[in-house]
């Protein structure tokens, strides 16, 4: 993880030839949205471009997947085929990760996305991202877990397996090396 949260003109360049060439590969993700007003929206945040850009070195494929309607905020969330590569084997959060005593992980998704600035989705905006593709056919990934259910050591995560997406339980000090963590950024 890098400590700069800037992007060089070069990374800043690439990102955005990124982002747009997969905008506009996937209209069907985010109808009735202009790369122009996205693009604006970038422009005016340019902290958010380091946290798309986390995404994207992580192996997220970030893209547009809608607009908040009550705020009009412009919703990025990784659309990588599986779970994203550079952020698996993570146990849930930093308390699982220091409670556990043996094997720890390299650190927990809660904290990870932290540093990127991005959250972790929920299990409704799961849901939400599944009606637009097929997303972790192979993998799964940590979603945001209710507080009744991490105080009692749990977390939670989602895949898709037989064209249904599911919802389990695991200890939150678990980890797996096909368990990633997906991710949502508002701009």
């Amino acid at each position: 993880m890098t400590t700069e949260k800037t992007l060089s003109a070069e990374q800043h360049s690439l990102l955005l030839q990124s982002l747009q060439t997969r905008f506009e590969a996937h209209r069907a993700r985010h109808e009735g949205l202009a790369w122009d007003d996205v693009l604006a929206r970038l422009e005016a945040q340019p902290e958010k471009l380091w946290s798309l850009n986390e995404m994207e070195r992580s192996g997220g494929e970030p893209d547009v997947v809608g607009q908040d309607p009550a705020t009009g905020q412009i919703i990025f969330c990784d659309c990588a085929p599986e779970s994203p590569e550079g952020r698996r084997a993570l146990c849930y959060d930093q308390a699982a990760l220091e409670a556990r005593k043996t094997n720890k992980p390299e650190g927990s998704a809660a904290a990870m996305a932290a540093e990127m600035g991005v959250a972790l989705l929920s299990e409704a905006e799961y849901r939400a991202l599944q009606n637009l593709g097929e997303f972790d056919l192979k993998t799964s990934s940590w979603v945001q877990t209710p507080a009744r259910v991490r105080d009692l050591g749990g977390a939670l995560f989602c895949d898709r397996r037989y064209d249904t997406v599911f919802t389990y339980h695991n200890s939150a000090d678990s980890y797996y090396s096909a368990r990633g963590f997906r991710a949502a950024l508002r701009v």
